[in-house]
């Protein structure tokens, strides 16, 4: 039995402009708690950032004009790295599915695989459809592109088509997303 090692997830460093690395003439200013204390020189910002014995870290360099906090350096990095852990968090990576047809499946067939690609669908995930001709089936191509029109009417309110069916082979393959619009729904 092959045991795997446990994964270290190392921490990316963050890189910031302060002190004297800021290069702008004026900055809005904000104090440790979010408040805006106004629009002053930089000389000035930092005069104000070392009466307090913190650092004057530059926040949003593309405002007019750029926005500095007075903080610690590092306590103003921790606070990056813990707003990046919780997005990652909250990021759902998006699983492809796949569901596989045949040309000429029954209906109760065809009925029970759709369900599962609208199952899929609803729960935000991709899903690529394949279709394998066998044998003589690849000379009645138009029953497979039958078969995936039928399949994205279905699900046309919840899903949108991110590659049209296309012909790779003897397979047919196309890809469904999930719709926005259905997400909206059903978090509201």
């Amino acid at each position: 039995m092959i045991r795997k090692r446990p994964v270290k997830v190392k921490q990316q460093k963050v890189w910031v402009t302060a002190n004297h690395q800021i290069r702008v003439p004026e900055l809005r200013v904000l104090n440790e708690f979010g408040e805006m204390i106004g629009v002053m020189s930089t000389s000035e910002a930092m005069g104000r950032a070392q009466e307090v014995s913190k650092d004057l870290v530059m926040i949003n360099e593309q405002a007019q004009p750029p926005v500095a906090k007075i903080i610690d350096i590092s306590k103003y990095k921790y606070q990056i790295q813990q707003k990046e852990a919780e997005s990652r968090k909250r990021a759902k990576a998006q699983d492809t599915k796949e569901v596989r047809f045949t040309p000429f499946m029954g209906e109760g067939d065809f009925e029970a695989r759709l369900n599962k690609v609208l199952n899929f669908l609803k729960d935000g995930d991709k899903v690529r459809l394949s279709l394998q001709f066998k044998g003589r089936e690849i000379t009645k191509k138009e029953f497979g592109y039958e078969m995936f029109s039928r399949v994205i009417q279905a699900a046309d309110e919840y899903s949108v088509v991110e590659s049209e069916p296309k012909l790779l082979g003897n397979k047919l393959q196309a890809q469904l997303m999930p719709a926005k619009k259905h997400k909206k729904q059903e978090q509201e």
